[in-house]
């Protein structure tokens, strides 16, 4: 798809911190990146004013979408979509339906987002559940993609060969790699390791034609040891907010130990180049934007906690994944393991004594 014609369309009131995030970040990318056109989803007086105090008001590259409604962070999936009809989040992802947007982006409620999507566009032919995808910076330099990370507690063997259908496509359109590998987190690498629905699902993803690796574990996430790696959704989640957590652990107790006395301070000073490039590797704003895959559009959610320079990482990754064709790719990837199937199935069936 040609950059000139990419919209995006923001929710700009969701989140913790709302126009004051979103308005400021949309306005920096839109100067990086003058050939995509964003659609504001909000209280069309406020954003308005808030375009005002970034000196782009009249700008070309922006249309307002007002809405009157917000989704709160605590409210619940009926409120969403039952009460608050006319929301920024909702009106935004209609945007997507429409066709006036090619992808929207929220720091709003993840339920309700979800439930929203799934709701208004649908999901794809072969896919029964969306799932959350996101990437993990690991020690190789690059990130590993995990899903799903929370929108799927229960899952079976074939809703785990779907999410990884899903994260090769992703991955693929994203980073443009032919053929990424594919693990299955487990409590070990042997097959005869984990519960039913994981060895019944290693044993699909083994027939499926992806790029399998097998099974792995937690640590390989942060090695680097595969591109995608699926688990249902209670597992993804429990998983990143645990290595969120031991990130700002670890930020934590190394300042407080560089700023314990006179000499740690000054060895701070001196290893500051080399802690701000250890700082800029593993900071997870960079890798702010999760993909809700298996819908029928782009959607990405930001942290709720977001600032405005991880929302602007947000929004180049939904740029990314419009440019490079996320949804042709994983529709296509659908097909093609269906495909597959049938044609294996077909053999077998020949092959079958009458």
């Amino acid at each position: 798809m040609s950059s000139a014609s990419i919209r995006i369309a923001v929710d700009c009131m969701g989140g913790d911190h709302g126009l004051s995030v979103t308005i400021p970040a949309v306005v920096q990318f839109s100067k990086q990146h003058p050939d995509t056109r964003f659609l504001l989803s909000g209280d069309a007086e406020a954003i308005l004013q808030a375009l005002d105090k970034e000196g782009a008001r009249e700008s070309a590259w922006h249309e307002v979408l007002p809405a009157s409604e917000v989704v709160l962070m605590d409210d619940t999936v009926e409120v969403a979509l039952r009460r608050k009809k006319d929301s920024s989040m909702r009106v935004a992802i209609q945007a997507i339906k429409d066709g006036r947007a090619d992808a929207c982006v929220s720091a709003g409620n993840t339920g309700a987002l979800m439930a929203l999507s799934r709701y208004v566009l649908k999901t794809l032919d072969g896919i029964d559940r969306p799932a959350i995808s996101t990437s993990i910076p690991n020690v190789k330099g690059g990130a590993t993609t995990v899903l799903d990370l929370g929108a799927n507690v229960d899952c079976t063997a074939e809703h785990l060969l779907q999410f990884a259908i899903m994260g090769t496509a992703l991955v693929g359109a994203l980073d443009q790699r032919r053929q990424p590998t594919v693990g299955l987190l487990n409590i070990g690498e042997e097959v005869i390791k984990g519960n039913e629905v994981v060895k019944q699902a290693a044993e699909l993803l083994r027939k499926s034609g992806l790029n399998f690796y097998g099974n792995v574990e937690g640590d390989d996430i942060c090695k680097g040891t595969v591109d995608v790696i699926v688990c249902d959704g209670f597992v993804g989640n429990v998983v990143l907010k645990s290595i969120e957590g031991v990130a700002r652990m670890v930020a934590s107790m190394m300042r407080a130990e560089f700023t314990r006395d006179v000499f740690s301070m000054g060895a701070g000073l001196i290893a500051r180049p080399v802690l701000n490039r250890l700082r800029d590797k593993v900071d997870n704003r960079r890798y702010n934007g999760a993909a809700l895959l298996g819908l029928r559009g782009i959607v990405i959610k930001s942290h709720g906690s977001a600032d405005a320079y991880a929302f602007g990482h947000a929004l180049q990754r939904t740029r990314e994944a419009v440019h490079n064709g996320l949804l042709a790719s994983t529709t296509q990837a659908i097909a093609h393991l269906h495909e597959r199937m049938q044609a294996a199935a077909v053999d077998t069936s020949d092959e079958t004594p009458a």
